[in-house]
């Protein structure tokens, strides 16, 4: 198994004329935490989206650089961006469950994916939920509406929604900050469990979950990436003054 899963090199985005990301260049290794942390409008939610393509929906995009995922170019003009984002699942900051049964959300993937056995759909869900922590809560409810549910067991729902078409990496744009302590730390617990399977990379607000929960971190600041290393170092023992300035709340 290669050490490094992402690699991105001299990555430059504009909306319009507005640069965003200017010259990010990082590598993201595999089955590990890696988070994003910086100030808001820093870049790190921008940066997040080109990792699955997500910015091909916004108008005026201007993308510059190289993106490997498995020393594939996802900018290729050949990559076909649904098999990307099977690949490359996305947890948003709100959960988003469809207004359809807790069964039928974890289904959607493999169903538009063209499985339609229902045993296999059953074992999947089951499977997805036993993986995002929430079998035991809904194996009961599983014809319930998602919306029924708590929002910490909608997020966890997510989650399970992503894993169900079988991802390698799963992108989280700050999967807690609309939860209660108890569910957030539910969510963190969770991320520790999944990145044995999963290459992970979370931007959050948040520097404890980034100190608890990452293997490495990035401090973005003005759409550049300042430094990235191990989160213990970059929390401890960070080599930018402005990283240092940063964790320790001098401004941001």
């Amino acid at each position: 198994m290669k050490e490094i899963k992402i690699n991105i090199t001299d990555l430059t985005l504009n909306y319009g004329t507005k640069t965003a990301l200017h010259n990010v260049s990082l590598t993201i290794p595999t089955m590990k935490i890696s988070a994003l942390i910086g100030p808001s409008g820093c870049g790190k939610s921008t940066f997040l989206r080109t990792l699955n393509r997500m910015n091909d929906l916004i108008d005026n995009v201007k993308i510059k650089g190289e993106i490997l995922i498995d020393d594939v170019n996802i900018y290729d003009k050949n990559i076909d961006v649904v098999e990307l984002r099977k690949k490359v699942g996305m947890v948003f900051q709100k959960s988003n469950p469809f207004a359809k049964s807790i069964f039928e959300n974890v289904a959607y993937g493999p169903r538009i994916n063209g499985i339609n056995n229902k045993k296999e759909l059953s074992e999947i869900v089951e499977n997805s939920l036993k993986k995002a922590a929430i079998w035991d809560e809904v194996k009961d409810r599983l014809k319930d509406s998602a919306l029924s549910l708590s929002g910490g067991q909608q997020q966890r729902l997510c989650i399970a929604r992503t894993l169900a078409v079988n991802p390698e990496i799963i992108l989280m744009d700050e999967p807690a900050s609309a939860l209660d302590p108890l569910s957030t730390a539910k969510i963190e617990e969770l991320m520790h469990e999944l990145k044995e399977h999963y290459t992970i990379v979370i931007v959050t607000h948040n520097m404890q979950q980034a100190a608890r929960t990452s293997d490495f971190t990035a401090f973005f600041y003005l759409g550049e990436i300042i430094e990235f290393g191990k989160t213990k170092m970059i929390f401890t023992n960070p080599e930018k003054k402005q990283t240092e300035d940063y964790i320790t709340g001098r401004f941001g």
